[in-house]
């Protein structure tokens, strides 16, 4: 088990991480998200020995881990870091990188734990390619199967689908997350992407401006998230003062509500006028003014500009945020 307890860090005096606390458990992945700058990929470099924290302590079965103060060389036997910039050696292959850590003395083992590697992450047609002749993404796939090449107990990924092409991207995460849970590894990732944490992830821990601001299941944080940040990356929100709904409500509290969550229905009585209609993934994402705010709802059918509509609110998420 990974313990960060109180950890803080500064550069030039500047706290980017601050007083951050959390468990990981073995073969638990835990997905780290927040804006640019929140100190999430700073957060990785500490908890892998890169740099020297002050205060705070971090431990791996109750053993304390020391940093780069205390170790010529950084980083710990039992974890493995992917940073940004993969790293890796342009003038070798792409199979030549994977395998570069691996013993020699076993070759048939090492041919075919690199080829079961190239296969997790979709690169065995490149498997004889130099790295220099890799597309980005490419490159990121091969830094992948390469921190898995001698099984990590824990592995840490950085905005480690930065590069790849969407159409490649959900079929590599399932491919690497399965592996990874086959194997009992344990992961952290620093991402923005939503559908790394919302699909894959055990827990969801959110960082803004060096703090964590919210940590729960995915699940948890989507049906009943705590502010309108937190809210903010699993997609468009609305935030909507409940006396706009509800005409006997007297107070000024607002409510969260995802554009799924909002019905046009000619039946309700709640009128709203159509602003803009964009198509996405199936369904429109239609943008209204309602009561001199800007909304977005999910609609079947495209929506003339200047439409009259009529909105109605799903009562039990209303009666579940409020």
């Amino acid at each position: 088990m990974l313990a960060i307890k109180n950890i803080s860090f500064a550069y030039d005096k500047k706290e980017v991480v601050k007083e951050v606390s959390f468990i990981a458990n073995k073969g638990e992945y835990i997905a780290v998200i927040g804006e640019s700058g929140c100190g999430k990929s700073t957060l990785l470099e500490i908890i892998y020995g890169l740099l020297h924290i002050e205060k705070g302590e971090i431990t791996w079965d109750d053993i304390k881990l020391l940093g780069p103060n205390y170790y010529l060389v950084p980083g710990e036997p039992f974890m493995k870091y992917l940073s940004q910039d993969f790293d890796l050696m342009p003038f070798t292959s792409a199979a030549e990188n994977v395998g570069k850590f691996l013993p020699n003395r076993f070759p048939k083992e090492k041919k075919a734990r690199t080829k079961e590697l190239l296969e997790v992450v979709d690169m065995t047609d490149f498997a004889d390619v130099k790295v220099k002749n890799l597309s980005g993404g490419q490159k990121q796939r091969v830094a992948l199967a390469r921190v898995l090449a001698k099984e990590p107990e824990l592995l840490l990924l950085d905005e480690p689908f930065s590069h790849i092409d969407n159409f490649r991207k959900n079929n590599l995460r399932r491919k690497l997350f399965n592996y990874l849970r086959e194997k009992n590894i344990g992961c952290i990732v620093a991402t923005h992407d939503s559908t790394d944490a919302l699909s894959f992830a055990d827990r969801i821990v959110v960082m803004k401006e060096g703090s964590i601001v919210a940590e729960n299941s995915p699940q948890n944080l989507y049906k009943k998230p705590p502010s309108k940040y937190v809210a903010s990356f699993f997609g468009d929100v609305n935030e909507i003062a409940l006396n706009k709904i509800n005409t006997t409500e007297n107070s000024k509290k607002t409510i969260l509500l995802y554009p799924h969550e909002i019905k046009i229905n000619s039946k309700a009585t709640i009128e709203a006028t159509v602003l803009q209609s964009y198509f996405m993934e199936g369904v429109y994402l239609i943008e209204v003014l309602f009561k001199e705010q800007i909304l977005f709802v999910h609609h079947t059918e495209h929506l003339n500009k200047n439409t009259k509509i009529h909105l109605e609110f799903d009562s039990e998420t209303v009666a579940l945020r409020s």
